[in-house]
């Protein structure tokens, strides 16, 4: 749309945070506790430095790689968040941005839209899984995501239940029923933009996760879901093994931050990690996952894919990633203000900023592909990473 365009994601969050309801707008911010961890995601990659060359710089730049088996035009793939009922669309106008800018989509198990759906917007489409109930049940929702087309499963297993978060937490709805509606219509009048664009296009979020049923029963809300998960047992490595073999393709482990946990998940037969702490909103006072990174690459990089989340909001942000080991890095927060502020062509406007940015980073380093960064390129500075148990 005219005039939508934005030059940053630090621009999008300020557009985000006048588009969205305030009950919104704090779901997206979330972070728990003190909000340490939060801001150390972004403080992190502002420690580490690059000493540019000037001349004999390359002019041809490949930004394309591979992730869980899929050939991606740059190092940037969708980070599972649920929910994401801050555009009528939701996670199908990801999935399409997604394709636009020749990448992938990580889809929660607690998206507003259903795996087949996004699928459908986007092929290159890895399901994200919790653990919730049995084998059983897990196994059974694995197989709809494969019969649906997903190229990879990622489990997420970082999630401890913190909460409390200092600056307050949102009053979010069990479901929008007419009750509901009328009592949030004083909030709703204060961002009147956003309330339109759900009525033009005759989709009120419901609060459902559609990708929780397994044999045809009705999607539960949201927290419905959480309490399900709340009240399953957490697994075992035993259990993350044998959901591995279940799926028998790509599979991820996320939340991955020491040394001796990565190598467990590669002994359990994952073909990938992912770097992650989920963005702040779990146990505070973890460390930055670009902290932690350069250990875990040492330690299993050459038998698994390596992913980085955590405070990416700039490409050179994904070129400090790449030096220090990662194979891409998955983005979760950015592309939402994206979507917050302006819908689908708003997360294909992130993608751009994060591709302008790797390409200039690459120049500046003189580097003709992503495939070419080391540590090397970046200045380190003493005490930067957190040695993680080995």
């Amino acid at each position: 749309m005219a005039g939508q365009w934005f030059e940053s994601v630090a621009e999008a969050h300020r557009r985000a945070k006048k588009e969205l309801p305030k009950s919104v707008y704090g779901a997206l911010v979330a972070g728990s506790e003190a909000g340490a961890t939060l801001e150390d995601n972004m403080a992190a990659f502002r420690e580490l430095e690059f000493l540019p060359h000037v001349c004999d710089l390359p002019f041809e730049k490949d930004l394309s790689t591979t992730v869980m088996g899929q050939d991606i035009s740059m190092p940037v793939i969708i980070s599972p968040t649920g929910v994401q009922a801050v555009d009528p669309e939701g996670e199908v106008a990801v999935a399409r941005a997604a394709k636009n800018a020749g990448t992938a989509m990580g889809l929660s198990s607690f998206a507003s839209r259903s795996v087949e759906d996004v699928i459908e917007a986007n092929e290159k489409t890895f399901f994200q899984m919790y653990w919730v109930g049995d084998r059983e049940t897990l196994a059974a929702r694995a197989e709809r995501a494969k019969k649906a087309g997903a190229k990879g499963l990622i489990v997420t297993l970082d999630w401890s239940f913190s909460h409390g978060r200092d600056w307050g937490s949102p009053a979010i709805p069990e479901k929008m029923d007419l009750k509901t509606m009328i009592k949030y219509i004083p909030e709703g009048i204060t961002r009147p933009r956003w309330g339109l664009r759900m009525l033009r296009a005759g989709r009120i979020p419901d609060l459902t996760v559609p990708n929780i049923p397994v044999g045809g029963e009705e999607p539960p809300t949201f927290f419905g879901a959480y309490g399900q998960w709340m009240f399953t047992p957490p697994p075992t490595w035993a259990d993350v093994a044998w959901l591995c073999e279940q799926w028998d393709g790509p599979f991820c482990v996320k939340g991955i931050t020491r040394i001796d946990d990565a190598k467990r998940a590669v002994d359990a037969g994952a073909t990938a990690i992912q770097v992650s702490n989920h963005g702040g909103n779990n146990l505070d006072s973890t460390p930055a996952p670009i902290r932690v990174l350069p250990g875990i690459v040492e330690a299993v990089g050459r038998e698994v894919e390596v992913i980085l989340d955590g405070g990416v909001r700039r490409g050179s942000d994904v070129v400090k990633a790449l030096a220090l080991g990662a194979r891409a890095v998955a983005i979760g927060r950015a592309y939402l203000w994206g979507l917050a502020a302006n819908g689908q062509p708003g997360v294909e406007n992130v993608f751009e900023i994060l591709r302008s940015g790797i390409g200039s980073g690459l120049m500046g380093l003189g580097k003709s592909s992503v495939h070419e960064l080391a540590p090397e390129d970046l200045i380190i500075p003493p005490n930067f990473t957190r040695q993680a148990v080995s």
